[in-house]
């Protein structure tokens, strides 16, 4: 015969349940999303160095290293005294164009998923880290000799010698790396830098999951769930990239309302949850085409982060 336990102890179970798996690691199914909804969660991410670790920021450091010495070449006699620590988690932009990174828009793959956060900032939601590098102008003819960036009526010298293609930081990254890869195009836009494959890869592989029956599935029960909160998008890309929501600095009532909603009806659906890995098994299918390759550019990585740390111990 069966023992049946009273309510009361069903209850305590319950709770001793309950706090055990909390001991145990164990988290709300709302943080679980938020992990799943970063980059660093998918298989692809492996291969595309991380410009925060120490190998990252040697390589940094020793293209501005290289850079500095171009220019001095160049006659750009200023550069003799760049301090190169201050400029190494930047990139070069010309002066009187600079845009700032736009605070529309979420730097996360799925958008918004805290509600709260959400309510506050709307979309204007985009996190900036300290180890993100960040823009810093450059008068015209430095910044052209930098990047080999021309615009109509830019001379390709300097004090009347020619500017390596790619300007100095293009050579350095070329003496650290070696011969770039062949240049592809992603949406339309042509990629020619040492991780190319990878961001292609991961570009054709998120076409092919959203043709994915589960994801088609998850966007239509989001939508149904928008629905129900009075707004009606197809899908969380429609909502993320409404063009209202680009019209103004700041966040207006109604955006952070949507995008309130927007956050707990991925959270209500499990959105995060069925398209990451509807994702991260098309990725780790073209990983296994490519295999080789990916492996071949890693490989190639790990050898630059040490010519960068033979430059940068040099110049010590």
């Amino acid at each position: 015969m069966r023992k049946v336990l009273p309510l009361a102890s069903l209850a305590a179970t319950g709770l001793l349940a309950l706090s055990a798996c909390q001991f145990a690691g164990h988290d709300d199914p709302a943080d679980a999303a938020r992990r799943l909804n970063t980059m660093e969660s998918f298989p692809l991410h492996a291969y595309i160095p991380d410009p925060s670790s120490d190998g990252g920021k040697a390589v940094s450091r020793a293209q501005w290293i290289l850079a500095k010495k171009c220019m001095v070449r160049l006659g750009f006699s200023g550069f003799t005294v760049l301090d190169t620590k201050a400029v190494e988690s930047t990139y070069p932009v010309r002066q009187g164009t600079l845009v700032g990174r736009g605070t529309t828009g979420d730097d996360s793959p799925y958008g918004v998923d805290d509600p709260d956060r959400a309510a506050e900032h709307g979309y204007h939601n985009r996190n900036l880290k300290e180890s993100d590098a960040q823009p810093q102008e450059w008068p015209a003819d430095q910044y052209v000799a930098l990047t080999g960036s021309f615009d109509s009526g830019d001379s390709h010298r300097a004090h009347g010698q020619p500017i390596p293609e790619g300007g100095c930081l293009g050579r350095a990254t070329r003496t650290i790396y070696g011969s770039p890869p062949k240049a592809t195009k992603v949406n339309g836009v042509k990629l020619t830098g040492f991780y190319s494959l990878a961001l292609a890869l991961w570009s054709e592989s998120h076409k092919e999951a959203r043709k994915d029956p589960a994801w088609k599935k998850a966007d239509r029960a989001w939508s149904a769930c928008m629905k129900e909160k009075g707004f009606r998008y197809p899908d969380p890309d429609e909502a993320s990239f409404d063009t209202a929501w680009y019209r103004t600095d700041e966040p207006t009532g109604h955006e952070k309302k949507t995008a309130a909603a927007d956050a707990r009806c991925k959270l209500d659906t499990d959105y995060i949850d069925t398209v990451h890995a509807v994702e991260a098994r098309a990725q780790k299918t073209v990983i296994g085409r490519h295999e080789k390759d990916l492996d071949a550019m890693r490989a190639a990585d790990d050898r630059a982060v040490e010519n960068a740390r033979t430059i940068v111990e040099k110049e010590s």
